[in-house]
């Protein structure tokens, strides 16, 4: 039985973006530069600019250009340095990773969890046989488990094949997270590596990775992800060759001439993880606000389970307590809560990884919020494993749904920037995690508002007067020149153009979540679904034909029937809406796409999800 993806196996990961102060150093001046700007227009925008005759349309264009403004500043933040936990070499006893003297010298214990549920056998088989694998510089301790919640005899058949732990559980509570608990309940290693069925892992991940805990307050090492099977796609000159014959090709090799290497059909989801992890996770190393995700982390097992306790005994008391406070007397009250407590010990769940769709991040919040230690968190640059990506769009909506619903959950129903104990610096990181997902609410003005303007000859200021290009145009090319410089070495127009195209999905999220919904943890489709996906493109697909529409419509009214007044309405919403469009389109296009029948090349370069969560089960071919 072979696997679609097996002409990559020996695909190789990409290298980290090299850290260069220089171009740090450029970053951060231009992107000061364009604050200024920034505020500055937005300033002008309210106190000058809004049109009287239309404040229905000017004053929500306010509001979200405000609201943008402020998601830029965060984005800034979080972006503002890369400063790395230095390697330090992988500890040869358990001694070298805890502050307590009393502990005896012996060799580090590693558990590796490999969460399982329906996902095809023998794609667990080698993930297991990844791990086995692994090597390090000094004798350890390392025990795999296979943890699966579908309870299938020929899944355990291949764990006694292999030699490895088989561990199930009666029931499903908690989803991957009470699997994770059960596991832990009858492990005790050191520490936990956590992956996915589809997780392989590379030799060096423990040797390069448990050097970090070394330092005895670091809780947990996110590793990145690199899905291995993304598409390459094809140069353009051939593609254009393919279609329309040598012309093409020339075309093709002008165009590249200008602006540089591009390629049809490279990773249609936009999934390739680097801008994720290599800037945005990367430089949260800085705050100590690195959050897990998942699949390819390693958790210190004494972080996870005395944060546990801390939130479950919390828990209890602040329950107790909501029950208890119509009690008066104080010798009373104080008997009363303590057979309550006893009570709600017994009913209380016990979980070192919470509940929870996005049990990752929320575990993550739970330890940096920690009352009593400053657990730190790591986000190692170095790829230290291969993954599957999503093959169809399917697939793909899912776990986008997923990700940006758990993490609005969070933010609604158990905020952590006014709890806890996170630094200053930390809130404004996780801050800036919550505020990129409600960015769809005013994500949807700004696709609305060209529209608009182009149809009803409306403007939402008062004048395109050269006061206005004097305000906006220093600010947008600032912005864009200071960004280049940020995420040097990544292709960040891949990055703003899903931030935009994801609009309907995270909407969707946000309202499930304004509803009172429960956020399902959803099992992802196990093969590539057949046929297109265009009904779940409807709002790209209506936001483009308008567009196209608003310009047809605004060129006819300016140049057929006279109206050169609105001239340079007419150029700065046909600018907007063609921006528009253009990051609608990789979404559509990801709707129509399929595999090539031949096997391309590798990338050389990978991107979130936010985050590592359950992919699909690859697709089988005809046996070999």
């Amino acid at each position: 039985m072979a696997f679609y993806f097996e002409p990559f196996e020996s695909r190789k990961p990409p290298e980290p973006v090299p850290y260069r102060p220089g171009i740090e150093l450029v970053w951060q001046f231009l992107a000061v530069i364009a604050l200024v700007f920034g505020a500055s227009y937005i300033h002008w925008r309210w106190s000058v600019s809004l049109n009287a005759d239309a404040l229905w349309f000017a004053v929500p264009l306010a509001v979200a250009e405000t609201l943008a403004y402020i998601g830029l500043i965060l984005f800034t933040v979080n972006l503002w340095q890369t400063r790395d936990y230095p390697m330090r070499p992988a500890p040869d006893s358990i001694r070298q990773c805890v502050d307590q003297e009393e502990m005896p010298e012996r060799p580090v214990s590693v558990d590796v969890f490999i969460t399982t549920y329906n996902e095809d056998e023998e794609l667990v088989r080698l993930t297991i046989r990844d791990a086995k694998a692994v090597r390090y510089p000094h004798p350890i301790d390392l025990r795999i488990h296979v943890l699966d919640d579908g309870r299938r005899d020929t899944m355990r058949a291949i764990c006694d094949h292999e030699q490895v732990r088989y561990i199930s559980r009666t029931n499903n509570v908690g989803f991957k997270a009470g699997n994770l608990r059960n596991a832990m309940e009858q492990t005790g290693g050191d520490f936990i590596v956590i992956c996915d069925s589809d997780t392989r892992l590379f030799p060096s991940i423990l040797e390069n990775t448990l050097g970090y805990f070394r330092d005895p307050d670091v809780a947990w090492v996110q590793t990145p992800q690199w899905f291995f099977d993304l598409p390459q796609g094809r140069p353009l000159p051939d593609w254009l060759a393919r279609h329309v014959g040598t012309p093409g090709r020339w075309l093709g090799r002008l165009v590249e001439g200008v602006a540089g290497p591009v390629h049809i059909g490279r990773d249609p989801f936009v999934s390739e993880p680097q801008m994720f992890y290599d800037i945005i996770m990367r430089r949260r190393n800085a705050a100590n606000a690195a959050f897990c995700c998942g699949a390819a982390s390693i958790h210190r097992r004494e972080a996870v389970m005395q944060a546990a306790l801390r939130a479950y005994a919390s828990a209890i008391d602040s329950e107790v307590k909501r029950l208890s406070v119509d009690i008066q007397d104080h010798q009373t009250r104080e008997d009363f809560q303590d057979a309550l407590r006893g009570q709600m010990v017994l009913e209380t769940e016990f979980t070192p990884y919470k509940f929870h769709v996005s049990e990752d991040i929320y575990t993550s919040i739970v330890l940096h919020n920690d009352p009593e230690r400053r657990w730190k968190s790591v986000m190692h640059p170095r790829i230290e494993s291969k993954m599957l990506s999503p093959q169809d769009l399917l697939s793909w909506a899912v776990q986008r749904f997923k990700y940006a619903g758990g993490t609005l959950d969070i933010m609604l129903h158990d905020n952590p920037l006014f709890k806890g104990r996170m630094t200053p610096l930390q809130r404004v990181m996780y801050l800036s995690t919550f505020w990129s997902y409600l960015g769809c609410v005013w994500n949807i003005v700004f696709l609305v508002a060209p529209i608009v303007a182009m149809f009803t000859s409306v403007s939402p200021v008062a004048a395109y007067s050269n006061d206005f290009y004097a305000h906006f145009l220093p600010f947008i090319l600032l912005s864009e020149l200071a960004f280049m410089f940020g995420t040097w070495g990544t292709n960040a127009w891949d990055g703003k153009a899903s931030y935009l195209s994801f609009f309907s999905i995270n909407f969707r999220a946000l309202w499930t979540v304004l509803k009172g919904e429960k956020v399902k943890f959803p099992v992802t489709p196990k093969d590539r679904q057949e046929g297109s996906f265009l009904h779940l493109v409807t709002p790209q697909i209506t936001v483009v034909a308008l567009t196209l529409l608003g310009i047809v419509y605004s060129a006819y009214r300016v140049f057929g029937a006279g109206r050169l007044d609105e001239t340079p309405s007419f150029i700065v919403n046909t600018f907007w809406g063609l921006n528009n469009v253009m990051c609608m389109l990789p979404m559509i296009r990801a709707a129509l796409w399929k595999p090539e029948d031949e096997p391309q090349e590798a990338p050389q370069s990978d991107t979130p999800t936010d985050a590592g969560r359950t992919r699909p089960a690859p697709v089988l071919v005809a046996p070999q």
